[in-house]
């Protein structure tokens, strides 16, 4: 099969289509014929050796995969070959390929109101907004640093179904966009400080890390919680909270569910093919891209 891999860290140039072997499905995993993966952060961090979290290269990324299900193996009886499955894999052997393998407990049947494009934008994004905001109540007011991002637009709306009051962070293009979406509080962070224009809030969702996190901390009730997903420098604050995501096909159910309701809106600015996929680790890295990228194998020969 094909797959994109690469043989050193550095930037998107190292990545190259090779053919590899068909994965076989371990017991309790499930062979899935790829028909669309997406980019997250991670992808290009890993691809760049600034994050380390699979070791060594050679390996295959991609952690999204809506596609059909190819392949059984032991124990699995929750899914048939043929059914349209979606999900989140944390492997070596990842979803920039034609066929990937991933634990059965960590798909969800894709609902037949949402394709293939949308259901592979969803997992990795959804996923770390529905953990990241699970312990939050109505009524509180939440900040969300780059609430137009690909987490970040499927956290705000997590956010409002939950009945918070919602401010987010974006530039000022994608405002109307996030008041759409039901931000309550859109916040140009190009030309105002956030940290001088916002207080009291309960929940901080900081998406960018870094310094954001001693600044984010100002507006912070006492009795408030930062959630870390990137790394800042907040972490010895007694409100710290660091998440890493983790799949769940249960979970993914629930999302999936609300997708197919049309309560919960997936916006993809671009889909490419796994051929161009170096040009979509520069869109990606460019920290310009509302909602998530999406890539298709390659084309039928």
């Amino acid at each position: 099969m094909r797959a994109i891999t690469q043989k050193t860290f550095g930037g998107p140039d190292v990545l190259e289509t090779a053919d590899l072997p068909r994965p076989a499905p371990q017991p309790g995993e499930v062979l899935v014929r790829v028909a669309a993966t997406s980019v997250n952060p991670a992808d290009w961090k890993l691809r760049s050796g600034e994050v380390m979290r699979v070791g060594e290269p050679p390996f295959t990324l991609g952690f999204d995969v809506s596609g059909t299900v190819a392949e059984l193996g032991a124990g699995v009886t929750a899914f048939d070959l043929g059914d349209e499955v979606f999900g989140m894999l944390l492997s070596r052997s990842g979803a920039y390929a034609e066929y990937v393998a991933l634990p059965a407990d960590s798909l969800a049947r894709k609902p037949a109101e949402l394709d293939h494009v949308h259901a592979a934008a969803l997992p990795v994004a959804a996923l770390t907004g529905w953990q990241a905001l699970a312990g939050l109540r109505a009524g509180q007011r939440v900040l969300i640093h780059a609430a137009a991002g690909g987490v970040g637009h499927l956290a705000v709306q997590f956010a409002k179904a939950r009945g918070a009051y919602v401010i987010g962070t974006a530039r000022a293009a994608n405002h109307e966009f996030l008041r759409g979406l039901g931000v309550d509080e859109p916040i140009d962070y190009t030309a105002v400080d956030f940290a001088e224009a916002v207080r009291d809030v309960d929940v901080v969702l900081d998406l960018i890390g870094g310094e954001y996190g001693s600044r984010s901390l100002r507006v912070l009730r006492p009795d408030g919680r930062y959630i870390d997903t990137q790394g800042s420098d907040a972490e010895q604050d007694p409100r710290y909270v660091r998440v890493y995501v983790e799949p769940s096909g249960a979970e993914l159910h629930e999302i999936a569910g609300s997708a197919a309701r049309g309560e919960l809106h997936v916006e993809v600015e671009r889909v490419l093919s796994l051929a161009d996929v170096a040009e979509a680790h520069k869109l990606s890295e460019s920290g310009r891209v509302r909602g998530k990228i999406v890539l298709l194998p390659w084309a039928a020969d």
